[in-house]
């Protein structure tokens, strides 16, 4: 509600670090907050203390905290920055202290011990937490981006979808992502569509507000609260520097939001449930990897690691799930798999392809050095001369795999009428501005489809 009134998402990080008091007492730090919160209020989405910043002062500094937050106008929320993280009657007695103690509406809270954690401080619908999930300090990654083998999941990917079913009782529990890190605040936001994300990180840690929106923001343009302490309390002039920061916020929300009016990317289930899926094969991972070509990247898809029947299975329905999406654009009457990698996809694909949907076609792969004995040939199969014939493969980098794959095909007097792949992974071509699928699709007028596309992760 406060944000929509006031149109913004900015919060105020009320941080009395003693560099920047006059006096350094509780009572200093008050006055220091008080004359913050004056200057930005018209601004502030919500005010973040950190508490422990007020117990450093010992018993004067709780009380003064308690004073500040009952300074701070009603209708703008308080969320004390605790991290708080206990179980049973512990984690009560700082629910306790958070709530009715204190007057926070909501506290940041560490779920490291599961969802014991987290239940004492949700029984109450207008009070609530955000739970730590990705963190914006440079180490974070050394616990939170370890992967869960049964699921093949970070730590934090399971946080975020838990976190969607503590919310959904009372609708009062958000997450913690750092700015800092769009990839897996993207994660996060795709994983958890309904929460309130908290991002610290803007300002003094450097994080992009651009690209931080783009990663984060739900689909109306909101969703996210980006807490600034420093940089806003530090300026000479405070109110002019959270103005500036609400500003550049509802700039980058419209800017985005604009282009998602533009051109809105819909997941389907299958495609939802093939990420999934692939996450907890471990055949799409996210972290930072350095590719062949020697380029960085947030993510690195293995297919090959499809290595069971079951894994099979499914991966020939998502195939041929997107071929039957596609309609009339896919028109074939044989499968080739290229070597290597095409030939089980091929093979399962052709399979799915009559068994979930009674459509029976012809399929065809290829040796990597032609047999000179036997039924000899190039060919393994259906003979594929004359027909219209769909090259399935799992993905396409450059372009090179597919276009030996054509002219292969075209060498036994086929006609290639289509490309199906896992991922696009939307990379540039070697010639152009286009990127590999779309030179494949120019230079041979052939539309090429793919399970899910860069975009979509």
């Amino acid at each position: 509600v406060r944000s929509k009134m006031i149109n913004s998402l900015l919060c105020i990080g009320l941080d009395p670090h003693t560099d920047q008091l006059i006096e350094n007492s509780a009572q200093g730090a008050l006055r220091f907050c008080k004359k913050l919160v004056d200057a930005t209020v018209e601004m502030a989405l919500a005010y973040k203390p950190n508490a422990a910043f007020f117990e450093a002062f010992g018993p004067e500094g709780i009380s003064v905290l308690k004073e500040l937050i009952q300074y701070i106008p009603a209708e703008i929320p308080v969320i004390l920055d605790g991290k708080r993280g206990d179980i049973g009657t512990t984690a009560k007695a700082y629910a306790d202290a958070a709530f009715k103690a204190i007057g926070a509406d909501s506290v940041t809270v560490n779920s490291y011990m599961g969802t014991d954690t987290i239940l004492p401080f949700t029984n109450e619908p207008g009070l609530g937490v955000f739970v730590l999930c990705k963190t914006s300090n440079p180490s974070s990654s050394e616990i939170q981006e370890l992967v869960i083998q049964s699921s093949g999941r970070t730590i934090f990917e399971e946080i975020a979808i838990l976190a969607e079913k503590w919310n959904e009782k009372n609708k009062n529990v958000g997450l913690v992502v750092g700015a800092t890190d769009p990839a897996s605040l993207k994660r996060v936001r795709m994983l958890a569509p309904n929460l309130w994300i908290l991002s610290p990180g803007i300002g003094a840690q450097g994080g992009n507000l651009e690209d931080a929106c783009k990663a984060g923001l739900s689909s109306n343009g909101s969703g996210m609260i980006f807490p600034i302490s420093r940089a806003i309390s530090s300026s000479i002039d405070p109110s002019s520097a959270a103005k500036k920061f609400r500003d550049d916020i509802n700039r980058a929300r419209e800017e985005i939001t604009m282009c998602k009016d533009k051109k809105e990317i819909v997941l389907q289930s299958y495609q939802i449930n093939f990420i999934e899926f692939s996450m907890r094969r471990s055949v799409l991972k996210f972290g930072n990897f350095t590719l062949k070509s020697g380029r960085k990247s947030p993510y690195f898809f293995n297919a090959g690691l499809f290595g069971s029947g079951e894994a099979l299975a499914k991966l020939g329905f998502y195939y041929a799930k997107a071929i039957v999406e596609a309609g009339n654009k896919l028109r074939f009457d044989a499968i080739f798999g290229p070597a290597y990698k095409g030939i089980p996809l091929g093979a399962v694909v052709a399979q799915t392809m009559y068994t979930k949907y009674g459509k029976d076609v012809s399929y065809s792969y290829n040796r990597k050095e032609k047999k000179d004995h036997g039924e000899g040939g190039l060919l393994v199969g259906d003979d594929l001369y004359g027909k219209n014939v769909l090259i399935v493969d799992d993905v396409i980098t450059a372009g090179t795999a597919i276009r030996e794959a054509i002219d292969i095909l075209k060498g036994v007097g086929a006609i290639p009428s289509g490309v199906v792949i896992a991922l696009d992974r939307q990379e540039k071509g070697k010639g152009s501005e286009l990127s590999a699928v779309q030179e494949v699709e120019k230079e041979y007028e052939i539309p090429v489809v793919s399970v899910i596309g860069l975009n979509h992760i």
